[in-house]
């Protein structure tokens, strides 16, 4: 891996587990979990890390490559389902906590995102969570990428409590620093040339 891709991972994991930390989450074997888009299943195996039960674990994503991956590497007490999250197939406030990293910014229609973002909360209980974490800015050589604003991640979750924290360097900024780890830090405490928001959504 390079140093400034682990050094980005490192900085997520650090903020997740002090976002939970500060919202007084510090036990999350009792947490049903579900994560939209999970891909490998790589962040469900960090929660499992983090005390998450794996069998309270849930994960889908839309390509099947990707689960069938996903299932090789967690737990087989844990459920993986390839399947459209904007027609997800577990009832209404089925889970606790959502997951949900980098995928809105792949959905460049609106009208989709909402449909997604209507199917998270009905699937989320009154008073759970959603965890998100994506691009706040545009990358202009990456057409396929769409950032996702403070103001619409607040329409989007119309009605519900919404807190963003810029986090991760930009790119370019990343790897000119990545061989001197304590400057990659130094640069994103300073959140102003960070390109993503780290979220924490409570449906009311």
């Amino acid at each position: 891996m390079k140093p400034d891709s682990l050094l980005r991972i490192q900085e997520l994991e650090r903020g997740i587990l002090q976002l939970l930390r500060s919202k007084g989450i510090l036990e999350l074997s009792q947490k049903r979990i579900l994560e939209v888009g999970c891909g490998d299943g790589a962040w469900l195996r960090f929660l499992i890390q983090a005390g998450a039960s794996p069998e309270d674990l849930f994960g889908v994503d839309l390509l099947p490559h990707r689960i069938q991956a996903a299932r090789r590497k967690c737990p087989k007490t844990s459920t993986l389902l390839c399947e459209d999250a904007s027609q997800l197939s577990f009832g209404n406030e089925s889970f606790d906590l959502l997951l949900v990293l980098t995928v809105f910014s792949s959905i460049l229609d609106g009208h989709l995102r909402a449909l997604l973002a209507q199917e998270m909360l009905r699937v989320l209980r009154h008073g759970g969570n959603i965890l998100w974490y994506d691009f706040h800015l545009n990358n202009p050589r990456n057409p396929d990428v769409r950032r996702v604003t403070n103001q619409e991640i607040r329409d989007l979750f119309s009605g519900c409590s919404v807190e963003l924290h810029r986090i991760t360097l930009a790119p370019p900024v990343g790897r000119a620093v990545s061989r001197i780890p304590i400057l990659y830090w130094l640069l994103s405490e300073a959140r102003i040339l960070c390109t993503h928001y780290l979220g924490w959504i409570t449906r009311e």
